[in-house]
């Protein structure tokens, strides 16, 4: 009884270090093509999630995340592939090309009646994308000030709920199809600012619009449903529990803390809006 006892022991000690190790028992048979793992991005993926467009190379929150999500499922660097895939594209219902997409992809109860998404992997802060002629026309990081701003925002973002539930500006938000068309208003003075996450505005404040500014950020525990990031499979995905559990081991681990750390550092200092 007692070497009974010992082998089934030695035995779940077994799995859960092969597990541990990633030697991808969990996803066997489960991935779109055996012993790969294919995984999506956008067209093109912008900084701070990707570093020059170039996810292959791990530079970046997402890519680096994707990688150690990876590994932890069994899957090494040159068992993993990229495709490329727009926004509104992947999250629509259907067969995917992938077996999960990072894209900065909220979980919301609408989207999940299309698609399945992962524990969550970022918990985003919301900052407001101006520009400096705003800021020096007086505006200020309080909800005060931002109900008089004149906004814009893609029509199917998790940007609108907060703009009229928490901002609830004097006038109705002008509506787009995509995000340049948002950051070419702002840089036409068409609207005053825009709702973005605080990496990406970051980014788009620095790069993209020109005489950009950060007016302020809500930070995540500020919000009664702070935005969350999960990766997107399709519905019914039978990698999901293996997904979850690489996420869950990459949380406790403190290993996702240290990449956050590591790649979106340059998200403080931003004002806090009250």
């Amino acid at each position: 009884m007692k070497l009974i006892a010992c082998t089934a022991l030695t035995a779940i000690v077994s799995a859960t270090a092969a597990f541990a190790a990633g030697d991808g028992t969990c996803a066997a048979g489960k991935t779109l093509t055996e012993g790969t793992l294919t995984i999506a991005t956008g067209n093109p993926a912008y900084y701070p999630w990707v570093m020059n467009d170039a996810p292959e190379s791990g530079e970046g929150f997402e890519a680096a995340v994707a990688y150690a999500i990876a590994e932890k499922m069994g899957f090494g660097k040159d068992n993993v592939t990229w495709v490329r895939t727009s926004f509104d594209e992947a999250i629509q219902p259907g067969a995917k090309n992938f077996d999960f997409n990072m894209q900065q992809y909220s979980i919301t109860p609408e989207r999940e009646e299309m698609v399945d998404f992962s524990l969550p992997y970022y918990t985003s802060a919301m900052a407001v994308l101006t520009t400096q002629n705003v800021v020096d026309s007086g505006a200020q990081a309080t909800l005060d000030s931002l109900k008089g701003l004149k906004w814009g925002a893609v029509a199917t973002t998790t940007a609108i709920p907060m703009l009229n539930e928490v901002i609830q500006p004097t006038d109705e938000p002008l509506l787009y199809n995509d995000n340049a068309d948002v950051n070419a208003a702002i840089m036409a003075g068409q609207i005053d600012a825009a709702l973005y996450d605080l990496p990406t505005a970051l980014y788009l404040s620095a790069v993209v619009v020109e005489g950009g500014a950060l007016l302020g950020q809500f930070p995540p525990d500020q919000s009664e449903s702070p935005d969350q990031f999960g990766l997107l499979m399709e519905d019914g995905s039978a990698l999901r529990e293996c997904v979850d559990a690489a996420i869950t081991d990459l949380t406790e681990s403190g290993e996702l803390a240290a990449i956050e750390a590591q790649w979106l550092s340059e998200a403080t200092g931003v004002p806090v809006i009250k």
